[in-house]
């Protein structure tokens, strides 16, 4: 039986109403993967991106180590970028609940990132001898838990963390003034969002590259049926700068592919179909892909990247730290909801700029395409993505420690 704080049943039947109206069963569960599992916990959807492009940078470190993914049951996030990754609501405060849950998952290690503490939750998994890191802990959600007349959890739940990572100064000044030791606390910064490079084939490469033969390239990624007359028009008119312009169309999804083929088709363009083994000639106007396949290829090839599923509404937009990390002068629509912080942050460096429309998006483009304005944003965008990579890379290094050290023992 886990061990109990003094205080905690008091505190969850004046927070929830009473364990009564909690369920310990909830909802079926997926099947734990085998090996070592990573326990990752978000306060909210910025929390949410950085653990899973954490869990990304740490599953290409360490094949084979699976990552459970939790968050507020309210939190609305973007899918996750990796397929592996398990995301799932955290127990609700109420212990049988979160037995049940640990029992479930069995965590090797726990990083719960930015304060929001959640007592029981955190009192339960310590005492259970899950490895525990605070990651991020900022000073506006490390504020007392006050439920009177029971005392503040807070202070205890914190010594179940082995490490704490403050984001500055004044959060480390909080967490000494709750109790934990110095010893325990580092300042590091805040751990920012950012992603790491797709792999690509080295023969697709060279062989596209002898077959471009120099010709300008640019890229719209992710894009849906609904962009495409937009891209197309756009296209359509900064080929009287440039005649030798490639267009790359890279579909959102499966289902996507041949609505866009056919739009291509009634276009009059002509088009390369990379899934049926063609090659762009020379006289190519545009190669159309594979469905989100092979970013890390089209990426590295276009020197500009339109970012699609942003210019009609109801996407959300995609992620677009993986064209960031490959030097990719990048381009976007207003409708970017789902990674709102994530463009704002490459706006403000001078990485990326928002199109609206076909004129619009034909403008920037000749701008944007040109070799000086390309290498300049390229160049912005890699320094955002790599802004922070020091916190992460220590965050990674805590986790491989604790990882070896259970494994060894």
């Amino acid at each position: 039986m886990v061990t109990r704080l003094l205080g905690l049943p008091g505190y969850m039947a004046l927070a929830h109403g009473g364990p009564g109206d909690a369920r310990a069963d909830g909802p079926s569960l997926p099947p734990r993967p085998t090996g070592e599992l990573v326990w990752g916990h978000a306060a909210s959807p910025r929390g949410a991106r950085a653990l899973a492009a954490l869990a990304e940078r740490l599953a290409a470190q360490r094949p084979g180590t699976g990552f459970l993914l939790t968050t507020a049951a309210d939190d609305t996030m973007a899918p996750p970028p990796q397929d592996d990754m398990i995301v799932q609501p955290a127990p609700p405060e109420y212990i049988p609940a979160i037995e049940a849950f640990l029992a479930h998952w069995k965590p090797d290690l726990c990083i719960w990132t930015e304060g929001a503490l959640r007592p029981a939750l955190i009192e339960c998994a310590g005492a259970a001898g899950i490895a525990m890191i605070l990651a991020d802990a900022e000073e506006a959600s490390l504020a007392p838990i006050r439920r009177r007349p029971w005392p503040d959890p807070a202070r205890a739940v914190l010594q179940r963390f082995d490490t704490v990572l403050a984001n500055n100064a004044n959060a480390a000044r909080r967490l000494e003034r709750l109790g934990v030791p110095a010893d325990r606390i580092r300042v590091t910064g805040r751990l920012q969002i950012g992603g790491i490079a797709p792999p690509c084939d080295e023969a697709d490469i060279a062989a596209l590259e002898a077959a471009i033969a120099g010709r300008p390239v640019w890229l719209a990624a992710m894009v849906q049926p609904g962009e495409i007359a937009a891209i197309a028009a756009a296209h359509r008119a900064a080929l009287k700068s440039a005649h030798r312009r490639l267009l790359i169309v890279m579909p959102d999804a499966k289902d996507n592919h041949a609505d866009i083929a056919r739009a291509l088709d009634a276009g009059g363009w002509r088009v390369a179909h990379w899934a049926r083994g063609e090659r762009p000639a020379e006289a190519t106007q545009v190669l159309l892909t594979g469905a989100a396949r092979d970013p890390g290829l089209w990426y590295r090839l276009a020197p500009v990247a339109l970012i699609g599923s942003s210019l009609e509404p109801g996407h959300g937009g995609r992620d677009p730290y993986a064209a960031a990390a490959l030097g990719s002068a990048i381009l976007h629509g207003p409708n970017v909801g789902h990674h709102r912080a994530a463009y704002d942050r490459l706006a403000a460096a001078g990485a990326a700029r928002m199109v609206r429309d076909a004129d619009t998006l034909a403008a920037a483009l000749v701008q944007v395409i040109a070799p000086e304005q390309a290498a300049a944003m390229a160049h912005a965008a890699w320094e955002v993505v790599t802004e922070g990579a020091e916190v992460t890379d220590r965050l990674i290094a805590l986790a491989q420690d604790v990882l070896d050290r259970r494994e060894g023992g």
